[in-house]
């Protein structure tokens, strides 16, 4: 079976037989982790608390208290549904790809215990479209005769969001709901949910199956067990926790570059210096990071770090669901305060002034994990923002080495010069995209639109009093500016 490359540091746990075998079928997948054992719904929360097993989604969110939010709901006879999260939005991520193609067994193993811990009939299992994880799901399905639902959802960065995953199921749009819902009270159908990604099943089959105390033998203290990073895009590594990052490099074969951001489009970039940091939620907090999903890119040499910055949170910017003032004027602002920045105009106080109009206030964490993405990247590659500022660039190209995928949009607004005579009604229509210079002309945000900002963009041009706004595509060649 194709996929990504895996490789592991230590003993494999999740990625058991993984060397023999591309996937595990019924028959490999009991003779590597035995056979289903399901402990009552106390027990099993106890296990969960003892080892601290917290959602490997980016979140962290301790598993115990989602058992205990949605089991309290079994004294009124409400029905349970028990979501399997394996829609992964972020471009970096593929470990629950690969958990789903290799191991779906050990991912409904876990499903299935809290299943039947809550006494479950409802099993949904969310996937990206077209993802090769949703033949290998039905297949394992099948396989132990187990009634499975299979959804699949939009590959966008906001989709893989719990309340967004919450939504597709209910047949809505996929993007976060906007407001403060606990899917453990209301969830799938208005139903108490349960709802995590696959690795957090997965590791909750192997804690049943090991034990507390045998899950305990690697990690930390604090944090037991392995864990599954995607390393540069592409190697998905096994590693105990409070494995050093220089480790995990390593064994990927590759180094930190000139930063590594760890956590992925919402996480935090870290000097390269940072290596010896250990790979745990308090050792990347430590370093000035955060674990997120788990996801770990090195910026290797020869790329500009600024415009690599600016692409990614070009991306963030139209990958927002437009809910919210934060996501709509925050995020395009944050990345005209960085172009700005890049070609010597703009000022480190400008991008943070930027940043800090959407943190604590969205309707999602969309704006905080933007934030976060762009503050650390102003510390850490210092170097090349004083290049910028001083000389105008730093003269490297940008060979966009951070993964970005997933639908986008297409097309951008343009002006024609020759007509332009600075009216300024565009920036009244769509400020999301447009800006007046000090002269009253129009400065258009140079990146894809948002698909929730078309239809201001569309009404925009066709009210030009003299025609000079366009759409165009992406990567159009356009009129030299004023």
């Amino acid at each position: 079976m194709t996929g990504p490359a895996v490789t592991h540091v230590g003993i494999p746990r999740l990625t058991r037989g993984f060397d023999r075998f591309g996937r595990l079928d019924l028959d490999r997948h009991r003779a590597a982790h035995g056979r289903l054992h399901v402990p009552r719904l106390g027990k099993l929360t106890a296990m969960a608390e003892r080892v601290d097993l917290r959602g490997r989604g980016g979140a962290g969110f301790p598993f115990a208290r989602k058992l205990r939010v949605v089991g309290r709901h079994l004294a009124d006879g409400a029905e349970i549904t028990v979501v399997v999260n394996g829609a992964e939005g972020e471009p970096g991520s593929a470990k629950d790809q690969v958990l789903l193609m290799r191991a779906p067994h050990l991912v409904l193993d876990g499903a299935v215990i809290a299943a039947r811990a809550l006494d479950s009939r409802d099993l949904v299992v969310a996937v990206t479209g077209g993802d090769p994880a949703r033949q290998s799901i039905h297949a394992a399905a099948a396989e132990r005769d187990l009634p499975v639902r299979v959804v699949e959802l939009a590959g966008r960065f906001i989709s893989g969001e719990s309340g967004a995953v919450v939504r597709a199921i209910n047949g809505d749009v996929p993007v976060p709901p906007g407001r403060d819902v606990r899917t453990g009270d209301s969830g799938v159908a208005g139903r108490p949910t349960l709802l995590s990604n696959a690795e957090t099943f997965a590791q909750l089959a192997l804690l049943v199956s090991l034990g507390a105390d045998g899950y305990a033998r690697v990690g930390t203290r604090d944090e037991p067990g392995t864990i599954l990073l995607t390393v540069a895009g592409g190697t998905v590594v096994e590693a105990p926790i409070g494995t050093p990052l220089g480790t995990v490099l390593e064994r990927s074969g590759v180094s930190a570059g000139q930063g590594v951001l760890v956590g992925g489009c919402h996480g935090g970039w870290l000097p390269a210096a940072a290596a010896h940091a250990p790979v745990s939620r308090a050792g990347m907090a430590a370093a000035g990071g955060t674990l997120g999903a788990g996801v770990v890119l090195p910026l290797p040499p020869g790329t500009c770090p600024l415009g690599e910055v600016i692409r990614v949170t070009a991306y963030l910017a139209a990958e927002s669901a437009g809910q919210c003032g934060p996501c709509r004027l925050g995020l395009p602002e944050t990345v005209r305060a960085l172009t700005a920045l890049a070609d010597g105009t703009g000022t480190r106080l400008g991008v943070r002034a930027a940043a800090d109009i959407g943190r604590g206030r969205g309707a999602c964490s969309h704006p905080d994990g933007t934030a976060r993405f762009v503050l650390s990247a102003l510390d850490v590659f210092d170097h090349d923002i004083t290049a910028h500022q001083t000389r105008g660039g730093c003269g490297l190209p940008v060979h966009g080495r951070i993964p970005l995928s997933g639908p986008r949009g297409d097309t951008r607004l343009t002006i024609d010069w020759t007509r332009c005579d600075g009216h300024g009604l565009c920036a009244h229509l769509a400020p999301e995209l447009v800006r007046l210079d000090r002269d009253g002309y129009p400065v258009l945000l140079q990146t894809a639109m948002p698909p929730w900002s078309e239809r201001d963009a569309r009404r925009a041009v066709s009210m030009c009093p003299t025609l000079a706004l366009r759409l165009a595509p992406v990567g159009a060649p356009t009129m030299r500016g004023r």
